[in-house]
């Protein structure tokens, strides 16, 4: 039978090792999780170094793809029907081939056009991407407008006053460049207010078939709608395609609707939104409440529930809603509805993009009882307002 000294000395040498151990497995850790923490930095720190060339040549993507719109790179090669390669290419296009084939190959690399190697039946070729499509001329998959408006020397020119413009020091951003609004600015020149239209158009094209996809119900009962802010007339179209139930009401600046095509079941009414608003049973905006402040937006909405019924009009916003929560799902779309918002920033005197709290706030006060919000595979979502 062990004494007391030699079952004290007994628990020692039994349980120290395993203490120490324990102590010994604990500092590892520590030290793991240090180099795992140094590890994590020095790869931000290489990432960082890699990166800050975005920032540094950021603007020539857009620049050679404003290019590829101009010289008409895939129009000619969706003229072709097949693939192209180099010199048929330069050829088509009138212009030396050393230049253009650099172009490409940045577009290449961008994913934008694909490259197909050369094989035993021929040389390497360019061909059409889903992308490409989208920088045709024309089509219903066009965004080449909107491309260039964005692209465009008058649209750019502002961005150098966003410094200013945040510190407050300057008028808004576009008129302390132009000396006037974008609006003023588009009514005295012709061609930018057609590149506008054009732009929308483009844009109209993507979100209504979205709109009509995901909530085809929000129109069913509806006899007439006005389409303030409608521009050409485009979303009213596409949406009288999909809802031949429905008569229209472009609505929109004179000197605007004065170049808006006449379509049946449409009429071109010339007016202002902030007088007043023609009567429908409904009422759809399409990126038109995101150019103004929140004072202007009650004061539109207003006008809009003053021209709907009181017991089953709807006005119909088709706007983005950033949502802050950041979803990782939905990060492309959340990067461009941010970007949109700077796009704002820059081009309007008091326009931006809006959160759920946000829009809640201009409905309210405009004396909207209730309202929705639908996502839809767009930039935009459905904000349906009930008087």
């Amino acid at each position: 039978m062990l004494s007391t000294f030699d079952s004290n000395l007994f628990l020692q040498i039994t349980y120290t090792p395993k203490t120490l151990g324990q102590t010994h497995t604990h500092k590892d850790m520590e030290d793991k999780q240090s180099r795992e923490l140094r590890s994590e930095e020095e790869e931000e720190e290489e990432h960082a170094k890699v990166d800050v060339w975005k920032y540094v040549f950021g603007f020539v993507e857009i620049a050679v793809v404003k290019c590829a719109i101009e010289l008409g790179i895939a129009d000619t090669i969706e003229s072709h029907g097949s693939p192209m390669t180099l010199l048929e290419l330069s050829s088509a296009l009138r212009c030396d081939p050393s230049p253009l084939y650099r172009i490409m190959r940045v577009l290449v690399h961008l994913k934008i056009f694909k490259e197909k190697p050369a094989t035993q039946l021929g040389p390497k070729v360019f061909a059409q991407t889903p992308l490409s499509k989208w920088l045709l001329k024309s089509g219903e998959t066009s965004m080449s407008a909107l491309i260039l408006l964005e692209s465009s020397p008058v649209m750019l020119a502002p961005w150098h006053g966003l410094s200013a413009r945040i510190q407050g020091i300057s008028n808004p951003a576009f008129e302390a460049v132009h000396g006037e609004d974008v609006w003023s600015y588009a009514k005295a020149n012709p061609d930018h207010s057609k590149l506008i239209n054009e732009a929308m158009a483009c844009d109209a094209r993507v979100a209504v078939p979205a709109v009509i996809e995901s909530c085809l119900e929000v129109f069913k009962g509806i006899a007439t709608i006005v389409d303030v802010g409608g521009g050409d007339g485009t979303t009213l179209r596409l949406l009288v395609e999909a809802c031949p139930w429905v008569q229209g009401i472009n609505f929109d600046l004179p000197h605007v609707v004065s170049v808006a095509q006449e379509c049946d079941h449409i009429k071109n009414v010339g007016g202002d939104m902030f007088d007043s608003v023609p009567k429908a049973d409904a009422v759809i905006m399409k990126w038109v409440l995101h150019d103004w402040g929140d004072d202007e937006c009650i004061r539109i909405l207003k006008k809009c529930r003053e021209a709907i019924p009181e017991n089953k009009g709807k006005v119909i916003i088709v706007e983005a809603v950033i949502d802050e929560k950041d979803e990782k799902e939905d990060i492309k779309l959340t990067n461009v509805r941010l970007m949109l918002d700077m796009v704002m920033m820059a081009h309007t005197n008091t326009g931006k993009e809006r959160t759920l709290k946000e829009w809640g706030y201009v409905l309210g006060e405009a004396g909207f009882s209730r309202h929705t919000i639908t996502p839809i595979h767009a930039v935009q979502s459905v904000i349906q307002a009930f008087p």
